[in-house]
């Protein structure tokens, strides 16, 4: 039977669909490197392990100052992180209120992400940082998504997200219940880590990390050398609180100071620089301290450089 109220509808319900199609299409000529923010975060947590040498770290040659983890442990983690930047770039995405409420959302999702990644690991702490700062970026890539913005608001909609997180979760903190490594930190030292560091919208990463990483591209750096050269950027500057948790406060300045002597050395560039790396890999590696903060700033560097890039400049071998 023909039915025009029916034919109607149907016509309605086609032109909706072309319309969203369009929209869309729209959308990914203008951000189609923001859509995979996801894609980027999870290449460049791979990306940070592999690097060698890292004075401290886990690399694909060595454990570095650790004894309950390898590059294995950060495969099995890295699955976990894949599945947890897509999701919550989605989460980002589907989002209809304000950053801060975001950023509940994304606390919440957190907690099961965080609860699976110890599980794969055995209860190995590998990845718990990157897993906040790269999900905090991938909900914000799914924000800009949401209102039509670009890469270069990322860091500010994480800042507006986590507004008032230091105050709130550090600053009150309360004796009724045992308090966290973070939370010590700050107690003691006054120390903010990784929650300053979002709330200022990664300065670190802006203002050392990815003009080290230009630089090294600048000056014909392999992939490697040039994440190598950005992390000694990094290190001069991150209040790392990994290298205080494990060495104590006194180990904050040697590392920061040892960074600044290896890039006033030449840093991946020359011999006398490269000598002074490995020296300070077989230090770091007796005395224990790995700059495990720097290090998730790293990830975040090189996410953010191929979010604004879409590739490397240099062949990935």
């Amino acid at each position: 039977m023909y039915d025009p109220q029916a034919k109607k509808l149907n016509g309605q319900s086609a032109f909706k669909e072309i319309v969203v199609e369009i929209s869309a299409r729209q959308l990914s000529a203008k951000s189609e490197a923001l859509q995979q923010m996801s894609l980027f975060l999870t290449q460049a947590v791979f990306m940070e392990v592999c690097a060698h040498p890292k004075p401290g770290l886990v690399t694909r040659h060595s454990n570095g100052a650790h004894t309950d983890m390898s590059i294995l442990t950060f495969a099995a983690g890295s699955a976990v992180l894949a599945k947890a930047f897509t999701d919550l770039q989605v989460l980002g995405m589907n989002h209809t209120g304000d950053y801060r409420e975001l950023f509940a959302k994304v606390r919440q999702y957190g907690v099961s992400a965080e609860q699976e990644l110890l599980r794969v690991t055995k209860g190995v702490n590998t990845q718990r940082g990157i897993l906040f700062a790269g999900g905090l970026m991938a909900a914000a890539a799914g924000a800009a998504l949401n209102k039509g913005l670009d890469s270069g608001a990322l860091c500010s909609i994480v800042a507006e997200m986590t507004q008032g997180l230091v105050a709130k979760e550090l600053a009150g903190l309360q004796a009724d219940r045992p308090l966290t490594a973070g939370e010590k930190l700050y107690q003691t030292y006054g120390i903010t880590g990784i929650r300053g560091e979002v709330e200022a919208g990664f300065p670190s990463v802006r203002q050392a990390g990815l003009p080290g990483l230009k630089e090294a591209f600048a000056r014909g750096a392999c992939l490697n050398d040039a994440l190598i050269h950005a992390l000694l950027n990094l290190m001069t500057v991150v209040q790392d609180s990994n290298v205080i948790w494990r060495g104590g406060y006194e180990k904050l300045p040697f590392v920061q100071q040892r960074a600044k002597a290896i890039l006033a050395q030449g840093s991946v560039f020359t011999a006398a620089g490269q000598r002074l790396l490995a020296e300070s890999e077989a230090v770091f590696r007796a005395e224990r301290i790995s700059p495990g903060g720097s290090a998730d700033l790293l990830s975040v560097t090189a996410a953010l450089y191929l979010v604004e890039n879409k590739e490397f400049p240099v062949a990935i071998i």
